[in-house]
């Protein structure tokens, strides 16, 4: 294909550039109807123009097709023109197969359109019998992500409504600093939306979402039918209870029904990665925990290369951002290392993930050894993966695989695929996926690769719990195009 001339590049530009602001209103009104849009697996909801185009750049360099806003405007124009019900509609595949499917024969946009989704015109069945309450029992670094994202995912108000957090008593002007801390982040950046704090009721006001702030000293102690909520799914994101003796106390609490743990959970509870197995999910589990930020970035990542190649054996290197259970200067710790100062230590540590691998992934039960290290980062951890496969294969294999998985397969919310040399670890911060493979920092040599995974273990892993309390709400969406109910944000 013939580059364009110089002389082109900057009308092309504001040609596209006002087609993405053109479709930001049809997206609004689309996903107030439950009617969610992305475009390969990027969600385009509550986008800026130039987050839209990138989206659309992404593709063109990942996916390597031709898919710009010319091609994606059309599609989106006529889903508009039809009476669609809720649903999850990939505006940059439908675009991708009607290049195909209208070469050289006429064949109209509004006609493609309206075949891809005969299932949902007119379909209006809400993703939800009724609105599920959730309660966020804790509100700490990953607390407050998960309030942004039930809050920006409000939609039509009928999916996971914030309803309530829970937390100790603190001074006497807690709630506005509580406030305060939601509104403004150090690595995450600002809320994105308005707050308001009403004294008189003990309450946030985000984005029109009242959230109740609750003070109690356990999680059997509040009575959540008092605050008008009921059969609510308590994400516990304190840590403090990880066993079912533990975890269980907050189903003492009236107004209660499930609750999830944002960490491993210890003894017979599940722990559930979404996409990789959520299938365990029932409607009658009462308890779960959704595993570590880490063993949600690799885990998705080894499932897809030990289906495809067969993992033989591997190491995986955990180089983890610090967390608040290290301490800011030397300090007494109970854990070898941790007790030195987190901001300024490599800090050799151990990690469960390996443990983890094999309770997800029995396939790999002995076949992989872990260790791990902390770093002078606040965000965005690194994985590194050295796996010996059943057979010899190559770099340009591995990674088109890979690319592949990110773009089509069932793990693409969880998988991510990058292939600049130049990303660093900030560049990753506020990715949504469980992972994100660094494409151009894989290795291979005969049937052995070092595959590199970066993961924001903050916000990435605060989509991950979120994918989980949808599927256990019982929250689906037809997905357009494909013939499988999808759950889950983008």
């Amino acid at each position: 294909m013939a580059l364009p001339s110089l002389d082109d590049y900057f009308p092309d530009w504001k040609e596209r550039e006002a087609l993405a602001e053109s479709m930001i209103p049809i997206i609004g009104k689309l996903y107030r109807k439950n009617v969610v849009i992305y475009c390969y697996g990027r969600a385009l909801h509550n986008q800026s123009v130039t987050a839209i185009m990138k989206a659309h750049r992404y593709v063109r360099q990942i996916a390597q097709n031709e898919l710009s806003e010319f091609e994606s405007f059309p599609i989106l124009e006529a889903l508009s023109e039809l009476d669609l019900g809720p649903s999850h509609i990939d505006v940059g595949k439908l675009a991708t197969e009607y290049m195909e499917a209208s070469a050289g024969n006429g064949l109209k946009a509004l006609e493609f359109v309206a075949e891809q989704c005969a299932e949902i015109i007119g379909r209006h069945v809400p993703p939800i019998e009724k609105p599920q309450d959730v309660v966020l029992y804790g509100f700490g670094r990953i607390g407050r992500l998960l309030a942004r994202l039930l809050i920006e995912k409000t939609g039509s108000g009928q999916q996971l409504r914030l309803r309530a957090v829970v937390l100790r008593k603190g001074g006497p002007d807690d709630l506005v600093k509580r406030a305060s801390l939601l509104r403004r982040d150090s690595v995450h950046g600002a809320f994105q939306g308005t707050l308001r704090v009403d004294e008189e009721h003990q309450c946030i006001i985000a984005n029109g979402n009242v959230i109740h702030m609750i003070h109690a000293d356990g999680p059997d102690q509040v009575d959540y039918e008092a605050y008008g909520i009921h059969d609510a799914v308590v994400i516990d994101n304190t840590g403090a209870w990880r066993d079912e003796a533990g975890l269980s106390r907050h189903l003492k609490s009236k107004g209660t029904a499930r609750v999830i743990l944002t960490a491993p959970a210890k003894g017979s509870i599940p722990n559930i990665v979404s996409g990789v197995n959520s299938h365990l999910i029932t409607p009658d589990l009462k308890i779960m925990g959704a595993a570590s930020c880490t063993t949600n970035a690799i885990v998705p990542v080894l499932k897809a290369i030990n289906d495809e190649y067969e993992i033989l054996h591997g190491h995986m290197e955990t180089v983890h951002a610090y967390t608040p259970d290290q301490n800011l200067i030397d300090n007494y710790h109970k854990k070898a290392r941790r007790g030195r100062g987190a901001p300024l230590n490599l800090v050799i540590t151990e990690t469960g993930a390996t443990a983890a691998v094999a309770e997800l992934l029995p396939e790999l039960e002995g076949k992989l050894t872990g260790n791990a290290i902390r770093v002078p980062t606040p965000n965005v951890s690194l994985a590194i993966l050295n796996l010996t496969l059943s057979r010899d294969t190559t770099l340009e294999e591995v990674n088109g695989f890979l690319r592949h998985a990110s773009l089509e397969s069932a793990l693409q919310r969880q998988i991510d695929f990058r292939a600049s040399p130049e990303l660093v670890s900030s560049d990753f911060v506020g990715n949504r996926h469980a992972g994100i493979v660094d494409g151009a920092a894989t290795i291979v040599k005969d049937n052995r690769t070092v595959v590199y995974v970066w993961y924001d273990n903050e916000f990435g892993y605060a989509c991950q719990v979120i994918r989980v309390v949808q599927k256990w709400a019982g929250i689906r969406y037809p997905l357009i195009p494909g013939d499988v109910a999808h759950t889950g944000f983008g």
